[in-house]
């Protein structure tokens, strides 16, 4: 990864640690999606039960991801990464030996908090150990592949292990993984801290309670009624603690989410398509595992080998993400992706109950290739716009968008499902949603990875390695 044989060995050990971790918490992401019929049948469950089993992660993940970069950056990378990963591992034993859906919610919870600790730190050993662009886009789609390939493997892996030994067992094959990360990390050398970092309690408490409160308005709805005093008091709630948020981080010396990164409007762009792309396929995700196992009355296994040409191309598209933007650039290639996006749901939107498996296998196709490659290809280039000291606290922003963007969602699309009975038709909705989103995004992406111009008149600007321009 770096030059010189001792460090591309170092480089080597980090990128083996770090791909442990984005393949654990993949894993159990796409595991959860095959089981949610049988917990539901377990715990008696609604749809507003599933929806928390999915978001109590997502949520808790989002909400501390720009903390779990913050303590990265103050107490070193590997040192938060160890952590996270063991907090992720024991909350995965809790979650097996759930013995209600209020248990299961919360141990969920817990994953989502040793998720937020992990991912970012793994992100910023990337970056330390592979300062050369170019060496790091390939790292990152490594790092993406791989846990593309146990998204892809998840639901394949789930349905096994439901079928042989029941819904809990999702859970504790996290377990062994986990111990196999635990164990490689403890060889990486430990990072370089920054003691002038600060917490920022103020605006990690604003964002917990915004997101938290917006998700929860969202899922509650349907259960509540949109005009109940609950829920008219968390929408007073959610917004106020926006407002609040962007009011501290604005004014903080040290802020949790440095509003100085959007100045730049490739990490803008980059941290919108993210969001986009997760909110899009998350969504989807959700939205199919019910198609399959409640319209369809597919069994745990069979939903997951309807899944596994969807999410066998997340793993494709992650590994093969650095040689696309090479050849064709990540402008065009970044608007070709969401345009497969497009495709795809305008293909699932003509499934129906009787509709033969087949039809739905391109449009799948096309939607996991569309996700595999836009995550390691948005990522790359906006973590090129910061200092290296500030590494740990991008990669979090990056990532609470994309978390965020899943959590929101599922939420959506399961309050659409959840409103609209006749699920034929919260299916056109949620496509529909899908096709606008992924114009939006493409367009947003088309203005903000524009080639910089030069500043005199006849002189090309110089381009850069991360974004794939052409001289």
């Amino acid at each position: 990864m770096i030059e010189g044989g001792a460090g591309q060995s170092a480089a080597r050990r980090v990128l083996a640690a770090t791909s442990v971790s984005y393949t654990v918490v993949l894993l159990d992401a796409s595991i959860v999606n095959v089981a949610l019929e049988q917990i539901s049948r377990t715990f008696g469950s609604n749809m507003a039960g599933l929806q928390w089993v999915v978001n109590a992660y997502t949520l808790t993940f989002a909400s501390l991801l720009m903390t779990g970069g913050t303590l990265g950056d103050r107490l070193g990378s590997r040192n938060i990464y160890f952590a996270g990963l063991a907090v992720f591992v024991a909350a995965s034993v809790l979650c097996g030996v759930a013995p209600d859906m209020t248990t299961l919610a919360l141990a969920r919870a817990l994953q989502g908090v040793g998720s937020a600790m992990l991912v970012p730190c793994s992100l910023a050993l990337i970056n330390d150990a592979c300062p050369d662009p170019a060496r790091r886009a390939a790292a990152v789609s490594i790092w993406m592949g791989c846990g593309g390939a146990a998204m892809a493997s998840g639901p394949l892996i789930g349905g096994i292990l439901i079928h042989l030994f029941g819904w809990r067992s999702i859970f504790f094959v996290n377990v062994p993984i986990g111990i196999v990360g635990l164990w490689l990390t403890a060889s990486v050398a430990p990072t370089a801290t920054s003691k002038t970092r600060h917490f920022d309690w103020a605006g990690q408490a604003a964002a917990i309670v915004a997101l938290g409160a917006l998700i929860g308005v969202l899922i509650e709805g349907p259960v509540l009624g949109w005009r109940s005093t609950p829920l008219i008091a968390g929408m007073i709630a959610s917004l106020l603690a926006w407002i609040a948020f962007f009011f501290v981080e604005a004014r903080s010396a040290d802020p949790m989410l440095p509003l100085g990164f959007f100045r730049s409007s490739l990490f803008s762009g980059s941290t919108f398509v993210s969001m986009a792309s997760a909110f899009v396929f998350y969504g989807m995700l959700f939205t199919f595992s019910l198609y399959y196992q409640q319209v369809r009355g597919a069994s745990p296994l069979e939903a997951g080998l309807a899944f596994l040409p969807m999410t066998g191309m997340v793993a494709t598209g992650g590994l093969f993400s650095s040689r696309l933007v090479q050849r064709f650039g990540a402008r065009f290639s970044m608007c070709a992706a969401f345009g497969l996006y497009a495709a795809g749901a305008a293909g699932m939107s003509l499934a129906t109950a009787n509709s033969p498996y087949w039809q739905a296998i391109v449009p799948m196709l096309a939607i996991g290739l569309a996700s595999g490659f836009i995550s390691p290809a948005a990522t790359s280039p906006a973590l090129g716009t910061v200092e290296k000291s500030r590494a740990g606290v991008a990669a979090a922003v990056l990532n609470s968008a994309r978390q965020s963007g899943a959590a929101l969602g599922v939420a959506i699309f399961g309050t659409l499902i959840s409103v609209l009975h006749a699920f034929q038709t919260a299916m056109y909705l949620v496509m529909a949603g899908v096709i606008g989103l992924s114009a939006l995004a493409a367009l947003v992406w088309w203005i903000a990875s524009r080639p910089p111009r030069a500043k005199k008149a006849g002189i090309e600007a110089p381009t850069t390695t991360s974004l794939g321009y052409r001289d």
